[in-house]
């Protein structure tokens, strides 16, 4: 157990300075020293667990999921705003998700990464919409699939903005705006009155989050 629980330290160190690299030079000015240097660990271990520059991208494009994880709710459209609201949270206080961030805009990055982690973020977005409209959380002519996408285009667009004028120092402000205009269109007047969608929203949850994990800094996944 203790040889694993070093494992699963040592690969979180390696992550966390590998997203702080890659935030600050981009993938391709990226380096391994720099990264090891950063991470305090030696070459072997970096090796060990992530075989090449390639695979430690792909792995911080893999923990944003985990870092956004809120508890299920039984409302999906609140569940799906929560998500939303902790990702701009923590987006400014985390390099893993800014890091993200940086992997998966841009052409020279769909080249690599295929789009990078915003696929996964529409699917899981599609798959929330889906269950709420199975539980009559959305009006009759929402398409779950084409309102992922809008919501995904609108809240990548809030953090760019936000991150251009103020470096994101507004997101969750700004973030909380996307869905304060989005979901009067989507959500059925009852579903809309009980939404909480709101800046504050997401330190509360964080908090839930962190009391719920008994303070532990391992994330857990939300994609299945």
């Amino acid at each position: 157990m203790a040889r694993q629980a070093r494992a699963l330290h040592t690969r979180r160190a390696i992550l966390e300075a590998s997203a702080a690299v890659f935030d600050e030079f981009g993938y391709e000015a990226a380096t391994i020293t720099e990264i090891l240097a950063r991470a305090g660990v030696t070459k072997g271990a970096l090796y060990f667990h992530f075989p090449s520059k390639r695979s430690l991208a792909e792995g911080v494009l893999g923990a944003q999921y985990a870092e956004a994880g809120v508890p299920p709710r039984t409302s999906k459209l609140q569940e799906l705003i929560d998500i939303g609201l902790v990702l701009a949270y923590r987006m400014k206080r985390e390099p893993l998700l800014s890091a993200g961030a940086r992997l998966s805009l841009g052409p020279e990055m769909r080249k690599v990464f295929g789009g990078g982690s915003i696929p996964g973020w529409i699917a899981l977005s599609t798959r929330l919409l889906t269950e709420a409209k199975a539980q009559g959380e959305l009006l009759p002519h929402v398409n779950p699939e084409e309102t992922a996408w809008v919501i995904s285009a609108c809240w990548t667009g809030a953090q760019l903005q936000s991150q251009t004028l103020s470096d994101r120092e507004d997101l969750e402000h700004r973030v909380a705006g996307v869905y304060q205009h989005l979901l009067p269109s989507i959500a059925t007047p009852g579903t809309l009155a009980c939404l909480i969608i709101s800046e504050g929203r997401a330190a509360e949850v964080v908090a839930e989050v962190s009391a719920l994990d008994g303070g532990a800094t391992e994330p857990k996944p939300v994609l299945d």
